[in-house]
C-alpha cells in the first residue's frame, strides 16, 4: 500500500510541492471515484489511477513533451562545451529524453518522451514522418530549386536525399517540407543550392505545430495530440 500523494509523485505528474493542490482540486480518480485525500492509501499493483481521465501505471504515466528549443543549446543529456536541452526542462521532467535531434543553433520543436516505444517509431527512417522548417537564407528560391528539392536534390558530397517540398515565401524565405533526418540536412539542402541558411526553426512535426509556445518553454501534449503522433505513417500525398 502507498500514499496516492507519494504514488502520484513517483509518477512525475507535477512537482513534489503542487501534488496535493492536483489532488484536492479533483483531478484525481481511485477505480473511477474522485479522491481529494492526498493521505489516501492505495495498492498501487491492483487499484487503477487516473489523472484528467489519463492511466496512470505503474507508477509511471506517460508524458510527451514539446519544448520550443533556442539556439545556442545542443540535444544532448550532457555536453562539455555547450548548454544542453535538458537544462530547459522543469524538474518534474527531467527524467525524459529527447526524441531526434535540433543542431546547435537551430530553434523550435523539439519532442521528449519516457515512453521508448513511441521514440522509436518516430525516429524509423522507414516512417518518413514530415517535419517542417522555416529558414531565412541567402538568396530567394526559384522554381527551378523547387523541382530539384521535388525530384530528391544531391548535396556537394553527392549524397541524394528524398524527395522534399520548398516553398519560397520570398526574398531569402521560405519553407521546407523534410521526411528523413541526414546530419544538417536542410542547411545542407539549401547549400546545395548557393542559398546558406542564417536561420532555422523547425515549426512542424506530422500534424504538430509548435504554435505560438515561447522560446525556452515546454507543455505536454494532449491526449490526442499523443494520438496523432502513434497513428502517423508514410503519407503517399505528400505532395498532394
Amino acid at each position: 500500500m502507498q500514499r496516492l500523494d507519494r504514488f502520484l509523485a513517483e509518477a512525475g505528474v507535477e512537482s513534489r510541492r503542487k501534488i496535493k493542490d492536483v489532488i484536492r482540486s479533483g483531478r484525481v480518480c481511485v477505480n473511477g471515484t474522485v479522491v481529494k485525500v492526498p493521505e489516501q492509501k492505495i495498492d498501487e499493483s491492483s487499484d487503477e489511477v487516473t489523472l484528467d481521465g489519463n492511466m496512470i501505471e505503474g507508477g509511471k504515466r506517460r508524458v510527451v513533451l514539446m519544448m520550443h528549443k533556442p539556439a545556442g543549446c545542443v540535444t544532448a543529456a550532457r555536453d562539455d562545451r555547450y548548454p544542453t536541452v535538458m537544462q530547459y526542462l522543469p524538474a518534474q521532467y527531467s527524467k525524459l529524453m529527447p526524441i531526434g535531434r535540433l543542431d546547435l543553433e537551430t530553434e523550435g520543436l523539439l519532442l521528449f518522451t519516457n515512453d521508448g516505444d513511441l521514440a522509436h517509431r518516430l525516429i524509423m527512417p522507414k516512417h518518413q514522418i514530415e517535419k517542417t522548417y522555416y529558414a531565412e537564407h541567402v538568396g530567394t528560391a526559384t522554381q527551378e530549386d523547387v523541382e530539384i528539392f521535388r525530384n530528391g536534390c544531391e548535396l556537394r558530397d553527392g549524397t541524394k536525399c528524398l524527395p522534399a517540398i520548398l516553398q519560397p515565401l520570398g526574398e531569402g524565405k521560405s519553407l521546407i517540407r523534410v521526411r528523413e533526418g541526414k546530419y544538417h540536412q536542410v542547411r545542407r539542402m539549401m547549400a546545395s543550392r548557393s542559398m546558406t541558411v542564417n536561420y532555422l526553426k523547425r515549426i512542424g512535426e506530422g500534424e504538430l505545430e509548435l504554435g505560438d509556445l515561447p522560446l525556452g518553454m515546454t507543455r505536454e501534449l494532449t491526449r490526442e495530440e499523443v494520438g496523432k503522433l502513434e497513428a502517423v505513417k508514410f503519407d503517399e500525398k505528400f505532395f498532394g
